[in-house]
């Protein structure tokens, strides 16, 4: 099976420009299942219905989120549906949805897995413990994580201790595409982060004047998304579905007129 993933969708920029791209790259990479990461895609961060929308009436199949999942209330009656929006799996029992979402391929089934890490993070039940815990409920081969975390070297860690149990694990949260894809001994599909989808020249999907005055000045800054120039970045991942094992995995930059895989 054929695969995408999209890094954290960033405000009606990055909805509206993925919205605007993703019928081409599902043309152009025969892609089976959309993934995307929504937990900033309303203005002022967080998810909301309106923004979730725009992600499934651009193509996106299944949205994750991460440490802003509950931040705005009204997605939490969607979360607790259960309709292809997750939060991380190892937030408390009591927070609303689910990090879990198995999509029927009808040949195969496909498993989601939300998780968030821990370091430099909000403390919550560890991510390591979580996964060994529900795995064996897991009764298909093919499964991607979606690792919301912000060290390296904690995504890098779950990544090599779920190498062979799991298709894929994707990195999300610091916006900033890393170089590091690559199919692990076992046949797991990685990458550190996959970036994200919004304005080029932002700060992380923020204008750039204020997150500069924020760090020059230490002052409270009203933060406001980028909304010129989009970009996005992703992945393209393949999975032997019969095994479970990914065969390839590809980043994908789309700016501006360029092509997907970045080319004019």
């Amino acid at each position: 099976m054929k695969l995408l993933f999209f890094g954290d969708v960033v405000g009606s920029l990055g909805c509206h420009f993925l919205q605007q791209k993703l019928p081409d790259l599902k043309r152009t990479y025969q892609a089976d299942l959309v993934i995307a990461n929504g937990e900033n895609s309303a203005e002022g961060n967080g998810i909301l219905p309106g923004s979730a929308d725009q992600l499934f009436h651009a193509g996106v199949d299944v949205i994750t989120t991460g440490n802003h999942a509950l931040r705005r209330r009204e997605i939490y009656d969607l979360l607790e549906e259960q309709r292809g929006i997750l939060r991380p799996h190892n937030f408390h029992s009591q927070a609303p949805g689910s990090g879990v979402y198995l999509v029927d391929m009808l040949k195969y089934q496909f498993c989601v897995i939300n998780l968030q890490g821990v370091s430099y993070l909000d403390p919550i039940a560890n991510p390591f413990d979580t996964i060994d815990a529900l795995l064996p409920t897991i009764h298909t081969p093919n499964i991607l994580v979606d690792f919301h975390a912000e060290a390296t070297a904690e995504k890098l860690a779950l990544g090599y201790y779920l190498d062979g149990r799991v298709s894929a694990v994707v990195g999300t949260h610091t916006h900033v595409q890393t170089a590091d894809e690559r199919i692990l001994p076992g046949g797991t599909a990685y990458i550190t982060d996959v970036g994200m989808c919004g304005g080029y020249h932002s700060v992380l999907g923020v204008r750039q004047d204020l997150a500069i005055r924020r760090f020059r000045t230490q002052l409270p800054t009203r933060f406001e998304n980028e909304k010129e120039d989009p970009a996005l970045w992703g992945v393209f991942i393949e999975i032997n579905e019969k095994t479970g094992r990914a065969v390839n995995i590809q980043r994908i930059f789309v700016h501006s007129d360029l092509r997907p895989g970045g080319k004019k």
